[in-house]
């Protein structure tokens, strides 16, 4: 495990410096360590993934989403995350039964719901790195949190099938409606009381505790009573997220951005090249002419994930988006189609099919899921990652322009409030007029960078270059204040409790620069 996480911050090291998001070099960093030989093979048991890891994703990604951007996209969120998926395993299913003819069509269905669902964390952790406008960044992550339930009902159902047990529509229908509302339900009030108990507390570690067992929260008292422990958690994360302000306070906030990045980063560089140090273990454990039929038949059940939903959004997301006088509905299309990542949701499922049925026969065809589902893994993280900046560029499909005219609008009424305020403030403390002015000179200047940037012959280049110039200005005299009280604790003058109390008021400031 140890050797895993010094791999996992190497490998992001240099993919940062390369500028490839990071999960992609984790998969290709995977594959070359399974390729290693004499290396132990590392057994991850399913249930691991889906209750250790997966829950704590799932949950920081809906905290993160936008609720605003999702109610106003939710039509075609809903479409992709039902529709698609249900289509999705479909064609899936019919694929793996004209390829594998000894497939009954219950395993067929098994495989076509593991591999349906574009993956939450592959799409946040990819699309946070593309200058991708905010609509498709949030039918990305929308349709990625919520497309887990459908797929996994059908992947469920499809096991009964598999284990013998009764198969109904009707059955099928009212066990998905119910895990559905039983997960909003439960997520709902999960997130309510975790906020009622964070609203009265001002402790920030019993805080970062409480934010850590919150996913788990949700997810569990869900999947004990069978209903969805994903939607359940997805629910709690957006509930919870479009209140923070008013939850918690400022230092709560800031420890837990930091908290959450940093286990973000660890599972996500855990499970991603888990994935790829998975393939080289599976192919080696079957016959070269067995492994390389499997290889193949995963691509083409990729092609026809790839091709089904490419014609689905032309129907569903283009069509209407033409028809309504949109410009740039091709490219936008386009992007979405090509951006269907499969992740770990689809790696946990796969692996958690069990080795038997209960009579004691063997699970048929087990390998041949894995090894698909491993195949479709790897081609659209590496396929589609990989050529999605590029197609990003080629189309001209960059972000919205209008953010940077929001968050200048955004800055300027803040910093009208704050103005505001001082005024408010010279009758109050007449006595501290010198400060007063000090920080109306501070707004002052704030407001007229502002107004540059709603300037129309102001170049971005300029204003970009200026505010570099800024932030080297001020990095340059917390350099000297930090120096100088580095020399103090070193020479004796003032305690470490001191030297690591200012160092923090330091930090601060440094990072309210950076930001």
């Amino acid at each position: 495990m140890l050797g895993l996480l010094i791999a996992v911050a190497a490998l992001v090291t240099v993919a940062r410096r390369l500028g490839i998001a990071y999960p992609i070099f984790l998969l290709i960093g995977g594959l070359a360590l399974g390729l290693v030989p004499g290396l132990p093979p590392i057994r991850v048991d399913p249930d691991l993934i889906f209750l250790l890891v997966l829950p704590p994703l799932l949950y920081i990604a809906a905290y993160l989403t936008p609720v605003r951007d999702l109610r106003a996209n939710l039509t075609t969120i809903s479409s992709l995350a039902v529709g698609l998926v249900v289509v999705s395993a479909a064609a899936v299913a019919v694929a793996a039964r004209a390829l594998i003819p000894d497939m009954p069509w219950s395993v067929a269905f098994v495989l076509g719901g593991i591999v349906a669902p574009p993956d939450a964390i592959a799409a946040s952790a990819i699309s946070a790195r593309l200058a991708v406008p905010r609509q498709i960044g949030t039918i990305l992550e929308g349709e990625s949190l919520l497309n887990d339930a459908t797929a996994l009902t059908i992947y469920s159902m499809a096991l009964a099938v598999v284990a013998g047990s009764l198969f109904a529509p009707k059955r099928v229908a009212i066990t998905f409606t119910a895990a559905l509302v039983g997960g909003v339900v439960i997520g709902i009030l999960v997130g309510w009381i975790i906020g009622q108990i964070r609203t009265r507390l001002q402790d920030t570690p019993v805080e970062m505790t409480i934010s850590l067992l919150t996913p788990y929260a949700a997810f569990l008292p869900a999947d004990r009573l069978d209903a969805s422990g994903v939607i359940a958690t997805v629910t709690a994360g957006l509930y919870l997220g479009h209140r923070h302000a008013s939850i918690m306070g400022a230092e709560a906030r800031i420890t837990g951005s930091a908290l959450w990045n940093t286990l973000t980063f660890l599972l996500n560089g855990f499970v991603f090249i888990m994935m790829g140090f998975e393939v080289p273990l599976l192919l080696r454990s079957l016959s070269p002419g067995v492994a390389m039929r499997l290889v193949a038949i995963g691509l083409v059940v990729t092609l026809v994930l790839v091709a089904v939903r490419a014609v689905w959004i032309a129907l569903t997301v283009y069509t209407p988006q033409r028809l309504g006088g949109r410009s740039d509905a091709l490219p936008c299309t386009v992007v979405l189609s090509w951006a269907g990542m499969r992740g770990v949701v689809s790696l946990a499922a796969a692996l958690a099919v069990p080795l038997a049925l209960p009579d004691g026969t063997a699970f048929p065809a087990r390998d041949a899921i894995v090894i698909i589902t491993l195949v479709v893994i790897v081609v659209t993280l590496l396929g589609h990652g990989l050529t999605l900046p590029w197609l990003i560029r080629s189309l001209r499909v960059g972000r919205d322009v209008g953010v940077r005219e929001e968050e200048a609008r955004a800055r300027q009424r803040l910093v009208d409030a704050a103005l505001f305020r001082l005024d408010e403030l010279y009758p109050v403390w007449p006595g501290h007029r010198p400060l007063l002015d000090q920080l109306r000179e501070t707004y002052r200047h704030r407001s007229q960078h502002v107004e540059r940037q709603f300037t129309p012959a102001a170049s971005a280049d300029g204003e970009d270059r200026e505010l570099i110039e800024h932030r080297e200005i001020r990095r340059t005299i917390i350099d000297a204040e930090r120096e100088a009280l580095l020399r103090l604790g070193a020479e004796g003058e003032i305690s470490d409790q001191v030297l690591r109390d200012l160092e923090r008021e330091l930090d601060f400031e440094e990072r309210r620069m950076d930001a």
